[in-house]
């Protein structure tokens, strides 16, 4: 646990423990290989990165999904997930098993040579796409994305709707917007999301005819290299202690490490992806570091009775609050 005499920790905060509720999401990131090396990724995924699932944890993970019915999404991460060993079967279980299959896409991805078939296979396989378009504007998503990135995320998007999805109610496509990183102490929460959602709306219909679902705001939380970038810039103090200024107390009931379990490539247990950057496990009511092995040898997914927080709770906090799935209240 975090704390330091400059901001409040976390549980303090709280006045009490951040508890678990039942597990009903499994949020995989299944390695750090990505096809792009976006500036503010907290998982420091770039095409120079080679981890990933190995067959032995797949299989692993494979029986879980089987063996829980409680659970009812699988959220699956990266890197780009669809680049990592082990997606499709985790995909197809899924499925096979009544849950929803969220994959978080980069859609640039679908123009890497063979990953071609990535739109079709999401449309007959169902999947719940949430795409990274940190901005409709092409600069400011080329400056945190690579050059080049947002015109493919145009042409991703639009090969998206040809085969259904923003159109079948069964195929649902989600949009993730993200704050530009600062440059000064002026710092912002991400805009109110109901209203940046149908900005986003009007004009990717009147410029591109582009159809979505949802948009979910993101605050930009000081991990990898966020925390990197604001550490050079001296800005990672001022903005943890902005975070707390917002705090909202009204967002912990909803606080997405409450439901879920997140798990690395090597099969250890987080209580968010947040956590499993920082190194910070889940631990069981022992004190001992969680994986998935245990989690199977014990038929039982909530072995976790307090979740692990640390400074960077705060952004998921502030304001309206942040998740995987954008505002919380």
């Amino acid at each position: 646990m975090q704390a330091t005499s400059k901001f409040t920790n976390f549980n303090h905060k709280l006045n009490t423990p951040l508890t678990k509720k039942q597990i009903t999401v499994l949020q995989i990131n299944l390695g750090k290989r990505c096809n792009l090396a976006c500036t503010h990724c907290h998982v420091e995924a770039s095409p120079k990165r080679t981890e990933e699932l190995s067959p032995e944890i797949c299989t692993q993970l494979i029986e879980l999904i089987h063996k829980f019915p409680e659970i009812e999404i699988v959220d699956l991460t990266g890197g780009a997930p669809e680049m990592n060993y082990g997606f499709k079967p985790l995909v197809e279980v899924a499925r096979a098993t009544n849950k929803q299959v969220i994959v978080r896409s980069n859609l640039t991805i679908y123009f890497v040579d063979g990953f071609g078939d990535l739109p079709e296979y999401f449309a007959q396989n169902q999947v719940r796409i949430v795409a990274s378009l940190p901005c409709y504007l092409a600069d400011n998503v080329d400056k945190m994305r690579g050059a080049g990135v947002f015109d493919d995320s145009i042409k991703a998007l639009q090969w998206l709707n040809r085969v259904g999805y923003g159109h079948e109610p069964n195929l649902i496509l989600d949009l993730v917007y993200n704050p530009q990183l600062p440059i000064g102490e002026k710092f912002a929460l991400a805009p109110e999301q109901q209203q940046l959602e149908q900005d986003y709306k009007k004009f990717l219909k009147y410029k591109f005819n582009i159809k979505f679902n949802n948009l979910f705001t993101i605050t930009n939380l000081p991990v990898g290299r966020t925390k990197l970038y604001l550490e050079r810039k001296q800005l990672y103090i001022p903005y943890l202690q902005f975070l707390e200024a917002h705090f909202n107390a009204s967002t912990v009931e909803h606080l997405m490490c409450r439901n879920e379990l997140s798990i690395d490539y090597l099969g250890n247990v987080y209580d968010c992806d947040f956590n499993q950057m920082m190194n910070l496990p889940a631990k069981n009511a022992n004190g001992e570091n969680l994986t998935v092995a245990q989690l199977l040898a014990a038929s039982n997914l909530d072995l976790i009775s307090e979740v692990q927080t640390a400074a960077y709770c705060y952004g998921c906090t502030a304001g309206s609050g942040s998740s995987c799935g954008g505002a919380l209240v």
